[in-house]
């Protein structure tokens, strides 16, 4: 498989204080891959560099081979970069299908020409409408977001990530919120996501990233512990002392 994201000795530094410290890391085409660690590990100020919201100390970072490390945000959506965040940042005095629809038009660059409702064209619509019913989403296609249960809205922020048409795919804790009983339904949306998109999820609750994951990666104070399957993860002595403070010898 080929590799379409990479970063190479990825450093960040505020201060003295070192919070990514010389990273590598490879996520191939339509990997299944999760980054996980303990609270304060450096990995919001990683997915935050990748994306383009940070700028890194030092190192660099290749989108599909090519170095966009000093990139805008903007410049690598449109080359392939879609990310959801830790707290879901929707228009919420909109309809569901009306969020999916505004990101359709901007991937088409009619964002900056819309006169009337994105989801009034009738392609757009469509387009935005197929997204939704494809996450199970359709029966609440006019539902105005603020009205719409939380598990639900994760939903609608990874359909308006995927109207963008990613090649990688950044998910920030999209269970963060969700009660424990729905988080199924994450999981059944990420199983379903097209298989040549690279995903790579930072997530808290284990259950669904090994359920989730082909591949894990540890952070610990901002540096790779452990990368491997999650059967090598899970049998690692030092995961254990990291998740629950064993030690061994």
């Amino acid at each position: 498989m080929s590799v379409v994201l990479e970063t190479r000795s990825l450093c960040k530094r505020f201060g003295a204080l070192t919070v990514a410290d010389h990273i590598d890391f490879q996520l191939q085409a339509g990997a299944r891959h999760a980054l996980i660690g303990p609270n304060g590990a450096g990995k919001t100020t990683f997915v935050n560099m990748l994306t383009g919201r940070l700028a890194p100390t030092s190192g660099r970072i290749f989108l599909g081979g090519e170095d966009v490390s000093t990139l805008s945000q903007r410049e690598r959506v449109r080359r392939g970069l879609g990310r959801t965040f830790q707290i879901n940042s929707l228009f919420r005095g909109l309809s569901v299908v009306d969020n999916v629809a505004l990101a359709v038009a901007e991937r088409r660059g009619m964002g900056g020409r819309l006169f009337r409702s994105a989801s009034s064209y009738a392609d757009v619509r469509d387009e935005a409408m197929a997204l939704l019913a494809s996450l199970g989403l359709a029966e609440d296609a006019q539902v105005n977001l603020a009205n719409l249960a939380y598990g639900k809205q994760r939903l609608v922020e990874i359909a308006i990530t995927l109207a963008m048409k990613p090649r990688v795919l950044l998910l920030d804790e999209p269970a963060a919120g969700v009660p424990s009983i729905e988080t199924h339904r994450i999981l059944d949306v990420l199983d379903a996501l097209p298989a040549e998109i690279g995903i790579l999820i930072i997530e808290h609750d284990m259950d669904l990233v090994f359920r989730f994951a082909k591949r894990i990666t540890i952070l610990v104070n901002g540096a790779t512990l452990l990368e491997g399957t999650p059967e090598e993860i899970a049998a690692d002595p030092r995961v254990r002392e990291v998740y629950l403070g064993e030690r061994h010898d």
